[in-house]
């Protein structure tokens, strides 16, 4: 079968020297045949799940392609500015500055994540607590909220021994269900002192981040 530019309709088997197919039944490939990429099939009744390789098969992409869509929705952001927190008290961290936001699903104003894909999704968090001076951080905590409500926390506790500063670190898997779901970033500092800040001048010490890692 030889390609002359138009369509090429076929009951049963497909050649791949044809670049479009339009059938009104099942479309068989022929063992020796191949479908090419590129190519483009049309017609009714053509709908349902295609199926690539089989159980205990390798499917390799070929040099140079890449799959585009791999761990999206996704978004990183740092602050702009250290962050003064009151002594004692769990305070949203200002992640104003996006590094990466794929979607437009963080708002910078609200600092809030709400992806509106479905799935389950790493989500990061770290920042480094001060109390400026030696011995003065008594405690810091870090914490993840999903929609409002504490979901998971990281904790340092240096009543004994009090420093100057300590960065702490926290990811969780969370589930959302696209549409109202969000997440946002806590911290927590207490101090000796009348100075608890997070340092947020260099994107080493604080980020929030996150992306979809399946359904």
């Amino acid at each position: 079968m030889s390609d002359d530019g138009s369509d090429c309709v076929l009951k049963a088997t497909i050649k791949q020297s044809c670049t479009t197919v339009n059938t009104s039944t099942a479309l068989t490939v022929a063992d020796s045949s191949k479908l090419a990429v590129g190519m483009t099939v049309t017609g009714t009744g053509i709908s349902g799940t295609i199926t690539i390789g089989a159980s205990g098969e390798t499917v390799a992409l070929a040099s140079g392609v890449k799959q585009s869509n791999i761990n999206y929705p996704a978004f990183d952001a740092n602050m702009s500015d250290n962050q003064e927190l009151a002594n004692g008290t769990t305070t949203k961290l200002n992640f104003d500055e996006e590094v990466l936001d794929t979607n437009n699903f963080y708002d910078t104003s609200t600092y809030r994540f709400t992806p509106l894909v479905g799935g389950k999704y790493l989500v990061y968090a770290y920042a480094a607590f001060t109390g400026v001076s030696n011995s003065q951080l008594v405690e810091c905590n870090v914490f993840l909220h999903k929609n409002g409500t504490g979901y998971a926390q990281n904790r340092c506790n240096l009543q004994s021994n009090p420093g100057n500063a300590m960065g702490l670190y926290i990811s969780r898997i969370i589930e959302f269900n696209g549409s109202s779901d969000y997440v946002e970033a806590y911290g927590y500092i207490n101090t000796n002192n009348s100075t608890e800040r997070v340092m947020g001048t260099n994107d080493r010490f604080t980020g929030f981040g996150g992306y979809r890692i399946g359904t």
